[in-house]
């Protein structure tokens, strides 16, 4: 991470910047790249994921996942919660039109399953982001703590579907109360989502209809409840856990 650039600017060199590829990630379903982006002397290291590198699901449309994950960002920012890297959609990648979001230099083996225990209290934003994004495939790997201590948020091409989907390793905190600072970020989203056309418009560029409207009914289901929710689908954990 540059700590020294804001998001704003780092958004705006991810989305015009001239792209090179520096490697692969091996690991994982769909093709996925490690890019280096360049403006204006600035120069920023970046995951890049094509659609065409996209391995076809039965019940995620097919190409959409890219979108997804800036839908993911998009939320974050949204909240004020800082948990997802900046991610945009462009559509001059190096393989076509893709998500290219800002890489977290962090240690692959700190993670949750290697998390402490007052590591794990820090995780209850986390948990709540993946109610709300109906997140199905939340992996401990998926959580990353950068040199700083910052909790970071990846890989979301598998978020916001119609039908509930949440499967997630982050059941620590079910059945307890929502933290009232949580519930306020999540209460001003709300609203937002029913006020703010510049907002809405943003999701709508990359998710359908029924799924903005899903959204909105998960923020208002758990504004309601006040609690985190149990494990109660047939199958509430992805595989693999990492």
């Amino acid at each position: 991470m540059n700590s020294n650039l804001k998001d704003d600017e780092t958004l705006r060199v991810l989305a015009s910047g001239e792209m090179a590829l520096s490697g692969r990630f091996m690991w994982g379903s769909n093709y996925t790249f490690l890019v280096g982006v360049t403006q204006e002397g600035i120069e920023i290291p970046a995951v890049y994921k094509p659609s065409h590198g996209e391995r076809p699901l039965w019940d995620f449309d097919e190409g959409t996942l890219s979108a997804r994950e800036v839908a993911a960002y998009i939320t974050s920012h949204a909240l004020g919660w800082d948990l997802v890297p900046p991610t945009v959609l462009r559509t001059d990648g190096l393989a076509g039109p893709g998500s290219v979001q800002l890489y977290v230099d962090a240690d692959p083996e700190r993670h949750y399953f290697t998390f402490s225990e007052d590591e794990k209290q820090r995780l209850r934003p986390v948990a709540l982001f993946d109610c709300l994004i109906n997140n199905a495939d939340r992996k401990g790997g998926h959580v990353l703590l950068d040199p700083d201590g910052h909790l970071w948020l990846i890989d979301h091409g598998l978020c916001f579907h119609v039908e509930d989907k949440l499967r997630t390793v982050i059941w620590d905190f079910a059945d307890e109360p929502i933290p009232e600072a949580l519930l306020q970020d999540l209460n001003r989203l709300q609203t937002r989502l029913r006020t703010d056309a510049e907002l809405v418009a943003e999701y709508r560029a990359l998710l359908s209809r029924e799924e903005i409207e899903a959204l909105s009914s998960r923020a208002m289901r758990l504004l309601a409840s006040g609690q985190f929710p149990t494990p109660d689908t047939p199958r509430p954990y992805p595989w693999p856990l990492v």
